[in-house]
């Protein structure tokens, strides 16, 4: 189970597989990031939590995903060591997640700036061993 950083014409594709729906949207986050930064150093930067609502699971993967670019350009911190506790559905509104991020400080790091994430060929499917998905960012 993890991610892979996959070539795209002027973007980047991340390929994550998961045994949950929590641990693919974790590894496509942790892909993110390594499309991001080359290197992460350890234990430096602090936690915070991230929640967010969509009305589908793919919508909620491209929310969470891009609320950590969001997060990442207000908190001036590159979102690490991703957390999904949990991604479910409530009542007739949608879909939530519930995680937390380690936010390392952009100072510290040379990374690469990932403008957006993008709909184009995003996939998120449930297969034999657990889940898989694949999400083109935009550089």
């Amino acid at each position: 189970m993890g991610f892979q950083l996959r070539d795209h014409t002027a973007d980047i594709g991340v390929e994550a597989t998961g045994g949950s729906l929590e641990a693919v949207f974790a590894a496509i986050a942790d892909g993110l990031a390594a499309a991001s930064c080359e290197s992460i150093p350890d234990g430096t930067g602090e936690r915070f939590s991230v929640s967010v609502t969509a009305e589908s699971r793919e919508a909620l993967l491209f929310d969470f995903l891009d609320e950590l670019i969001y997060l990442r350009d207000v908190r001036a911190a590159l979102p690490v060591d991703h957390r999904v506790e949990r991604v479910d559905q409530f009542g007739e509104e949608g879909w939530r997640l519930e995680g937390s991020a380690r936010g390392i400080p952009l100072e510290a790091i040379t990374a690469r700036e990932i403008k957006a994430v993008t709909y184009s060929e995003m996939r998120l499917e449930a297969v034999d061993d657990g889940w898989e998905a694949y999400v083109v960012f935009d550089v």
